[in-house]
């Protein structure tokens, strides 16, 4: 028996529990993993709390995020002992994830943890952290340098946004953090390096689709209102990531920053994306940590507070990532 958080699917909405189940009871793939973290994100939120279709199959254990140490291996190149991550994949939606003591991998979701990172520093980056380190590279692919101007970001104070705005400071940018947080001047200025602050209520209702250029690029948390205000706001051959709708889906804007400024569009898919930009987005991380600690604030809670912590992170007043620890032993049973 293992402990997992597991969703069943009711008359109403999902009903979540911190159980035990059978290693049998989870799809079997070749590489088996034993469960060193997961996380919280505000997707498992939703699907535990049943707040969103979320999940596309039940019973399902929930958790897009899993770093952990293989245990078995059909494999060749995956060899037990090693440590991996892995986020995406549909791993939490359409298959099991991470909020379980034992993961079973396909070998094409796995990345092996970069030395320089702990078991724990992945678990903290996760797959918001490699949302903003895959829009930064975006930015820069796109040319868009320091040099070249302010970069805001919207949804600062969220896990997204919050890796957005430190990433970019580390690396020199000058950051314009957008946020409804009144109490974030500390966090987002002195914790990670923002410049300045902007008031999420400039940006988040219908406005001109052209304004005045403010800056080189931007990071989009958040989609709607505040991505068409972000695109009429660029300057000429700037660059806008789209990577979040915490807004909503819809965008509502106009041809005149694109074909009067040659502004760009980019969005940015951290769950499917290729395993090259994967890669890329941990080995700058390697490189960015050999320097200082990362300063995104995270809390450990342990499973049985899963579901607690899930709804309070859906009341918006979490600040930081929320780690869930499973690192347990666990024998797998005989064949």
């Amino acid at each position: 028996m293992l402990q997992a958080i597991w969703l069943t699917h009711s008359t109403g909405s999902p009903i979540s529990a911190s159980t035990e189940i059978e290693a049998s009871a989870l799809t079997h793939f070749p590489v088996t993993v034993r469960v060193l973290y997961s996380s919280l994100n505000y997707k498992d939120a939703l699907a535990i709390c049943g707040k969103a279709p979320v999940i596309r199959q039940f019973p399902l254990v929930p958790g897009i995020d899993m770093v952990g140490e293989v245990i078995a291996s059909q494999l060749p190149n995956w060899a037990v002992g090693q440590q991996v991550v892995v986020t995406g994949w549909g791993i939490g939606e359409q298959y099991h994830g991470g909020l379980a003591e034992i993961f079973y991998a396909k070998p094409e979701w796995l990345m092996e943890l970069p030395p320089q990172l702990s078991a724990i520093d992945a678990a903290v980056i996760g797959t918001a952290g490699l949302t903003a380190m895959l829009a930064v590279l975006q930015l820069e692919q796109q040319g868009i340098t320091p040099e070249r101007g302010p970069i805001a970001v919207s949804g600062a104070s969220g896990g997204v946004g919050s890796f957005s705005t430190w990433i970019l400071a580390k690396l020199g940018y000058e950051v314009v953090a957008i946020t409804g947080d009144c109490q974030a001047t500390e966090y987002l200025v002195e914790t990670l390096g923002a410049t300045s602050l902007s008031p999420r209520a400039e940006f988040s209702e219908p406005g001109k689709k052209l304004l005045a250029e403010r800056w080189a690029g931007a990071i989009d948390c958040v989609g709607s209102h505040t991505l068409a205000n972000l695109l009429a706001a660029t300057q000429r051959n700037g660059c806008v990531i789209s990577c979040g709708m915490a807004q909503g889906l819809t965008l509502d804007t106009s041809v005149a920053p694109f074909i009067l400024r040659s502004v760009r569009l980019v969005g940015v898919d951290s769950v499917y994306c290729e395993t090259a930009q994967r890669q890329a987005a941990w080995q700058r991380f390697s490189t960015l940590l050999s320097e200082e600690a990362l300063p995104i604030p995270y809390q450990t809670i342990d499973l049985d507070q899963v579901i607690e912590s899930a709804e309070k992170l859906l009341e918006g007043n979490n600040r930081g990532r929320t780690i869930v620890a499973l690192a347990k032993p666990y024998s797998l049973p005989c064949q």
